[in-house]
């Protein structure tokens, strides 16, 4: 029998390890097959890894399918917890770090609820960002993606070539821009009255 304990007799499984799709926020994927799981698929964090249970009878293309769905409902689970002033600091600071060298300082982080037309907003002068109440609630990497763009206010305060050319260290700019898109193209489509009874 296998030192492995993911090969025990009686249980037999597979396991892969992969690079995430752009955009997850996981470093690794895991993915663990077992005979013994018929139907079910499950997934969970463990550190900057995400494992992801399948049944061992799965084609390729239903474990790809699955991970995207798991890491979909993952993400969705971790942002219904909304971050704090403090937390929302804290996790500046650490974008700062990862994609600016520590170089874009703000002194003040904060949520504001009179940001309806833009997601962020920034004052170099002041160091202070605001991200709008609009982002709680929403993916991680798009609240990291806004936070990420008023940091880079901080070292570069138009919008010019500089700028962007910041921004492209942060993996998921483009997907972050188009979910931020869909939400505002969603916003503007007629809403349709309500059925009776409803």
């Amino acid at each position: 029998m296998s030192a492995d304990p993911l090969h025990r007799a009686g249980n037999p499984q597979r396991s892969t390890t992969s690079q995430p799709p752009s955009g997850s926020g996981a470093s690794a994927i895991e993915v663990r097959r077992s005979a013994r799981r018929r139907r079910t698929v499950s997934a969970y964090r463990e550190g900057d890894r995400t494992v992801v249970l399948i049944p061992a009878r799965m084609s390729e293309a239903e474990e790809q399918r699955w991970v995207t769905v798991m890491l979909d409902k993952l993400a969705a689970q971790e942002n219904k917890r909304v971050l704090g002033d403090t937390e929302l600091s804290e996790r500046a600071a650490r974008l700062s770090e990862l994609y600016f060298d520590g170089r874009a300082r703000p002194a003040s982080v904060r949520w504001v609820t009179n940001q309806n037309t833009r997601w962020g907003s920034c004052t170099p002068a002041e160091g202070s960002i605001r991200l709008s109440h609009r982002l709680q609630g929403m993916p991680e990497y798009v609240v990291d993606y806004v936070l990420v763009h008023e940091l880079a206010h901080l070292l570069v305060p138009g919008h010019g070539a500089d700028f962007w050319r910041l921004l492209e260290a942060y993996p998921r700019t483009e997907r972050a821009r188009g979910y931020l898109e869909g939400v505002v193209a969603a916003d503007r489509l007629p809403h349709l009255p309500a059925a009776r009874g409803e």
